[in-house]
């Protein structure tokens, strides 16, 4: 402990910052290994359970690499080559994970692929070091938690696509069973494994990808982005390994897809993603960005976002497998460095930043009703991040909540709150989005922002017979423990406790957390909304993942003779950066 204790004090975020790579990846895993020595050091007889039972701590096999690539890889920046320490330490995990395998609790914990990679690897890297029995019996149980992926992966071979529909499992899973099938079958001599994880894995290369980088979970209709970097590095240890190409294509439009849309503080859009509302920064799959200058540049972006204190075990892993395979060279600066960029996709949905803002926009229509809890409702349509104050407004998905929907209309039977069709203009002096329901049709415009201040417009043309109901809705990303002040004169500490704020009290203003959002519509707010999370099938209970919603009803005025009715409302939303000190 005073060893890691001490490389903090030596290390700080500006240290982090502006270190260029692989260097800051080898301080990254140096704090790492300090925290898992302290780790370990709580239990005299370790064991999985015990150790994974804390946050943070889940996937205890991925602590495995990080003083297995310090020991073994040979940099400059790495002044742990060779150090008796961490080499007793990969050691030391590795004689546990093969006690839990040979009494059978290795296998049944979940997403286990991922960490017989962790073991597969530093097993290689460490080769005659780690002796050459201890070599055979880690060998015998990595052999055994592969093989069973051979079956299901051989029977889904020729599927119509590696999407859920088809192989019931993410894409992610099985792209990440032919990594091991591949890299196992190379490591261990077996060649029906390598063919078959390389059939797969071009496969993901060569036909699954989109042409906009990405491999949809569900669909190929838009894309599950934090996902995708898992996809991403099975490819990754493919093209390392195999030196085919041929994937190199694949390898650099997943690199433009995730350089893009990507928030400035290192997190995804939210916006775009199926599965996820919120996915941090990533560790995984660098490497597989940096056999392109943009991509170096982004690798590095996204490696300044981790700092040692804060490393989750699953983060150092990953860390440690992008120092294995990082390719050096010139790099590139990130878009997110950049003082402009805009990106549009060949389906609907595109971004722009401007100055200190990001405005993301979301028209993806896809399956109107997935039996799934872990797929969200494609039914928002914008996020808009600031520099400074991070996310505002949020257009991440939800289920099964009209509520958070950008929009919404109550038709016999059922509420609709997935567009019909939708299209995307992104033009150099105003962006405009624009999405179809049944009763109506929506435009949102967004002019170029200011560096103050952002806006939007949302026009409405009625179509037919009004719907009950009709709602356009903001998710506002308001922090409990902070007030919120309104046009009305009210202010408010936003806790745990519901909050309903009517037209008069709200008065067409609301400054929170260093914001203003003015607006020249009757609406309500609410607070707090807990949105779905997949993983439990039931709300969020969190209140730092609570939203506000802020609600205009649509004013949809049937006319006779007049089945379409152009302009039936207008409303234009002001963002911006508030008054100076507001808390």
């Amino acid at each position: 402990m005073a060893r890691f204790t001490a490389f903090l004090l030596t290390l700080t975020a500006a240290d982090v910052f502006g270190q260029k790579l692989p260097d800051t990846y080898f301080r990254l895993l140096e704090a790492g290994v300090g925290k898992i020595e302290a780790r370990l050091a709580e239990f005299p007889e370790p064991s999985l359970a015990a150790i994974e039972s804390t946050p943070g701590w889940r996937h205890f096999p991925y602590a495995i690499l990080a003083p297995a690539v310090l020991y073994s890889k040979a940099h400059p920046a790495n002044r742990r080559y060779r150090n008796a320490g961490d080499l007793q330490l990969a050691i030391r995990i590795g004689d546990l994970l093969a006690a839990e395998s040979e009494k059978g609790t290795f296998e049944p914990r979940l997403d286990s692929d991922w960490d017989t990679y962790m073991w597969l690897e530093a097993l290689r890297l460490l080769g005659p070091a780690a002796g050459d029995e201890r070599a055979a019996r880690w060998r015998r149980e990595i052999e055994k938690n592969i093989a069973p992926y051979e079956e299901p992966a051989r029977e889904r071979l020729d599927f119509p696509w590696y999407n859920s529909p088809y192989i019931g499992t993410s894409p992610n899973h099985y792209a990440l069973w032919a990594a091991n099938l591949y890299l196992g079958g190379r490591m261990f001599g077996k060649p029906a494994w390598v063919e078959l994880g390389r059939r797969i894995l071009r496969r993901f290369a060569l036909e699954e990808q989109t042409a906009d980088g990405y491999w949809g979970e569900h669909s190929r209709s838009g894309p599950t982005t934090g996902y995708n970097h898992l996809t991403l590095s099975a490819l990754g240890v493919y093209y390392e390994h195999s030196q085919d190409r041929e994937v190199l294509p694949a390898l650099r439009r997943a690199t433009d897809f995730h350089r893009h849309y990507t928030f400035l503080d290192g997190t995804a859009v939210d916006v775009i993603n199926d599965r996820n509302r919120y996915w941090g920064p990533s560790a995984w799959g660098h490497f597989a960005f940096t056999p392109f200058p943009e991509g170096r540049g982004f690798a590095a972006f996204l490696a300044g976002r981790f700092k040692p204190e804060s490393l989750g075990v699953d983060q150092i892993g990953r860390l440690a497998q992008n120092a294995i395979y990082y390719h050096e060279g010139p790099a590139a600066p990130a878009p997110q460095q950049q003082a402009a960029y805009s990106h549009r996709m060949t389906i609907p949905a595109g971004i722009r930043k401007t100055g200190p803002w990001q405005v993301a926009m979301s028209g993806i229509v896809d399956t109107k009703a997935i039996n799934s809890r872990f797929y969200l409702d494609r039914q928002g349509a914008v996020s808009i991040f600031h520099e400074r104050l991070g996310l505002i407004v949020t257009g991440a998905n939800s289920k099964r909540q009209p509520e958070v929907a950008s929009f919404s209309e109550r038709l016999p039977g059922e509420t609709v709150t997935i567009p019909l069709s939708s299209r995307l203009k992104m033009e150099s002096g105003e962006d405009r989005l624009s999405v179809a329901f049944n009763t109506f049709f929506a435009d949102l415009y967004f002019p170029v922002p200011s560096p103050e201040k952002v806006e939007m417009r949302v026009v409405i043309t009625g179509r037919g017979r009004p719907a009950d109901d009709p709602r356009f809705n903001l998710q506002l990303c308001l922090r409990a423990g902070k007030d919120l002040e309104t046009g009305g004169g009210r202010r408010e500490n936003l806790g745990k406790d519901g909050l309903r704020l009517d037209g008069r009290s709200l008065g067409g203003v609301i400054r929170h957390n260093g914001w203003t959002l003015e607006f020249d519509q009757e609406a309500s707010l609410t607070w707090p909304v807990y949105p779905h999370n997949p993983y439990t099938d039931s709300p969020e209970t969190d209140v730092a993942k609570a939203v506000g919603v802020l609600s205009v009803p649509l004013r949809l005025t049937p006319k006779p003779g007049r089945y379409v009715r152009p302009g039936d409302q207008s409303m234009r939303f002001v963002l911006s950066t508030g008054k100076a000190g507001w808390q």
